[in-house]
C-alpha cells in the first residue's frame, strides 16, 4: 500500500503547487484585480490538500528508504528538507500574507515584493519535487520520454 501512497501523494503535492504557481502568474499577468483576489485568497484553502500530501509523500518515502539511503533515494532524501523548509518558512507565511493583503485589496509594493519571493520559492519547490518525481520514475524503471 505504501508503494501506491508515495507516488500518488508526491504527484498531488507537485501538481497542487504547480496549480498555485500557474494560477498566480496567469491572474497577475492577464487577470483583473478580482481574479488576483480570488486566486490569492483561495491558495491557503489549498493547504488542506497540500500539507497532508507532502506529509504522506515524505513519510512514505522515509519508510520506503529504509535505513541508510543511497543513490537516487539519497538524492531524493536530501531534497526533502529543502522543500519542507521552503514551504514552512517562506511559502506558507507568504501565501497567508498575500491572501490577507489581497482580501483588503492592498496591492502595494510589499504585496508585490512578497509575491516575487513566493513565486521564486514556489518555482524552487516545483523544480525539486519534479526532480524527485523524475528520480522515482527512474527507480521504477519507467521509460524516458523521447522527442522526435
Amino acid at each position: 500500500m505504501i508503494r501506491v501512497i508515495h507516488p500518488v501523494a508526491g504527484a498531488v503535492a507537485l501538481f497542487t503547487i504547480l496549480i498555485f504557481w500557474v494560477s498566480t502568474v496567469i491572474s497577475e499577468l492577464f487577470g483583473s484585480e478580482a481574479a488576483v483576489i480570488a486566486v490569492k485568497t483561495s491558495v491557503p484553502w489549498g493547504f488542506f490538500l497540500l500539507v497532508p500530501a507532502l506529509a504522506a509523500a515524505g513519510g512514505s518515502g522515509f519508510a520506503l528508504a529504509g535505513g541508510r539511503p543511497a543513490g537516487l533515494v539519497a538524492a531524493k532524501a536530501r531534497r526533502m528538507p529543502i522543500i519542507a523548509a521552503n514551504g514552512i518558512l517562506i511559502l506558507i507565511p507568504a501565501a497567508l500574507y498575500l491572501a490577507h493583503k489581497a482580501g483588503q485589496a492592498e496591492f502595494d509594493g510589499m504585496f508585490y515584493a512578497v509575491q516575487v519571493l513566493e513565486l521564486a520559492a514556489g518555482a524552487t519547490n516545483i523544480a525539486l519535487l519534479g526532480l524527485n518525481m523524475r528520480d522515482g520514475l527512474k527507480m521504477k524503471g519507467r521509460p524516458r520520454c523521447r522527442s522526435g
